[in-house]
């Protein structure tokens, strides 16, 4: 199926590992320009390594996206050195969990600058750009397209994802919001829930949560997807298509979407 992302100036925060590196990965196969941003340029360079074996050639960029200044500097080189972003992906950060006794001011803080200011300071770069695109194409053109992806920890609490879920639940609430002021220009803004997906953060919290249950790490494992009616976790390819449909002309008319991808651990209607 040709989703008619060839040539589109796509960016992925969080890029080089995990979900963010399997959305670079399907972008790119679709014939996007993919471009990359982390914090580590390690990272970055064995992401971009990866990316090059499999016949993809990518950007990549480093940077702190907790901070404003950054975010608005990197998205700046990036228009400067490729040209204007047609496509951004958030998928950056993830908050650490913690027993709520373990929560205090700094992890709380903490939590927020993980996850929920990293999504914004990108949007706050990439929208008004974004926007400019409206006065000099026609009505209906499609200027920009966001997708961010969350988790569904913003919808159901867990005692060791208070501060985590809390970011999810502002994003969804700010994904939203923008999504309906947007719309107007010419732009597209999404969202994927992610329930657990195999990826390096998992392994965290498995680890947590089989400590507080006094069972292995495999037992944990065991009875989480046994809760999953699908039975097992996602894969993080399995998030990818989401994000390639959402960002493609097949999506046209979803806007101000939270899109639930547990496996159907939660009843939506």
């Amino acid at each position: 199926m040709n989703l008619k992302l060839n040539g589109k100036v796509t960016v992925v925060t969080g890029g080089s590992k995990g979900i963010g590196l399997a959305v670079a990965n399907a972008f790119a196969a679709e014939g996007a320009y993919v471009v990359i941003i982390a914090r580590s340029p390690e990272g970055l360079e064995q992401a971009r390594t990866q990316l090059q074996a499999s016949g993809h050639n990518v950007a990549a960029y480093a940077a702190d996206l907790s901070d404003p200044q950054a975010a608005a500097q990197v998205i700046e080189r990036i228009e400067a050195d490729i040209g204007p972003i047609d496509i951004l992906v958030n998928s950056a950060g993830a908050a650490r969990r913690h027993e709520p006794e373990e929560l205090d001011a700094a992890k709380w803080r903490a939590a927020m600058d993980a996850k929920f200011f990293p999504y914004i300071y990108v949007q706050d770069a990439v929208l008004p750009r974004m926007r400019e695109r409206a006065a000099s194409r026609p009505p209906g053109a499609i200027n920009g397209i966001v997708v961010n992806i969350i988790g569904s920890g913003g919808k159901h609490p867990k005692s060791t994802h208070l501060a985590g879920g809390s970011a999810n639940a502002a994003l969804m609430l700010s994904t939203v919001g923008l999504a309906g002021h947007y719309a107007q220009y010419g732009i597209r803004i999404n969202a994927i829930n992610p329930g657990p997906v195999f990826t390096q953060r998992v392994e965290q919290a498995l680890d947590l949560d089989a400590r507080r249950r006094g069972i292995t790490r495999d037992e944990a494992l065991q009875q989480n997807q046994a809760g999953i009616p699908i039975g097992r976790y996602a894969k993080p390819e399995e998030i990818a298509d989401v994000a390639l449909f959402l960002a493609s002309p097949r999506a046209s008319y979803v806007v101000g979407a939270i899109i639930p991808m547990d496996g159907g651990a939660s009843a939506v209607i």
